[in-house]
């Protein structure tokens, strides 16, 4: 017996997802169900925004659905005993997986691939169901990806032919500011995650500070380095140094800042000990130059 078909849109809350169910709407295209899978760590800004589209989803008649882990992040992150660890892993015996990375990044399969793959599943025992995922028409290499090739799956995005630039604009038409989270950041990603650029970090931690401390709470209670080799912490230390510098006048893009910032991480000097040295050699030189014989003077 054929199944009758059954309509369903991934919604993130960014960007692309956001046009392409607001415009489904408005077009008046058949919508069964929309679904957000919270991962427990998305900025609350964000989470504000996908409320504002839920009213709006809600009222057109659309059934909201909202996904979650059996436990959240920080539970996974420092709590959660992982049973694939060999005895030879220095993580082995360890509780927690620590921060994901390029090679393991359980975070996306265990908060939110899984979960929404389960909740497909589910559906699928009764019905035919079409997937419609928001892929801008300048995202080609998300097209590469084997997930992104199932022939239940549809891309209103490239089908209108809208950009990732069309879609932002088009949200901006409607009244949707993520309370400027793309104003700060290209990508809104979860707030905690470790493949954010140095940039996206030092934006956090100048932005968000109470989000801040947060990821260097989380980073003290967990098994493994951030990002690089470097903790949280490490970070931080960095920003202040860059910081104290810059507002000292000292330059932070020559061999002595990295010379000093090793020296900082290696515990071997303090910000205020470096700060300090910076002043006296400056001092000094200023002292030479004021005391040296004009040239041509007897």
């Amino acid at each position: 017996m054929e199944k009758p078909k059954y309509h369903v849109a991934s919604f993130s809350g960014g960007k692309d997802s956001t046009a392409m169910v607001l415009r489904m709407i408005e077009l008046g295209e058949h919508l069964d169900e929309i679904m957000f899978c919270d991962t427990s760590m998305e900025f609350p800004g964000m989470l504000r925004h996908v409320d504002k589209v839920r009213q709006l989803i809600e009222a057109s008649g659309i059934k909201f659905t909202e996904l979650r882990a059996e436990h959240d992040f920080e539970y996974y992150l420092t709590t959660y005993e992982a049973e694939n660890r060999k005895p030879a892993s220095e993580f082995y015996g360890k509780p927690g997986y620590g921060w994901a990375g390029h090679k393991s990044r359980w975070c996306t399969t265990t908060l939110k691939t899984s979960v929404i793959d389960a909740h497909l599943k589910d559906l699928r025992e009764n019905y035919e169901v079409i997937q419609y995922i928001g892929i801008a028409a300048d995202e080609d290499y998300r097209m590469d990806r084997k997930g992104n090739q199932d022939p239940s799956h549809r891309h209103p995005l490239r089908d209108w032919g809208w950009s990732e630039a069309d879609a932002m604009a088009y949200c901006r038409s409607k009244g949707y500011d993520w309370e400027g989270l793309y104003d700060i950041f290209k990508r809104v990603s979860c707030w905690c995650c470790p493949l954010k650029s140095y940039d996206e970090l030092r934006k956090l931690r100048q932005f968000f500070p109470e989000l801040w401390e947060r990821l260097l709470d989380l980073d003290s209670r967990q098994i493994k380095k951030f990002q690089h080799g470097y903790s949280v912490r490490d970070f931080d230390r960095r920003f202040e140094l860059e910081d104290k510098l810059t507002e000292a006048g000292h330059s932070i893009k020559n061999r002595q800042f990295f010379a000093d910032l090793k020296r900082l991480l290696d515990d071997e000097a303090t910000t205020e000990n470096i700060l300090q040295e910076r002043s006296t050699a400056i001092h000094d030189e200023q002292t030479r130059s004021a005391s040296a014989p004009l040239h041509g003077t007897e």
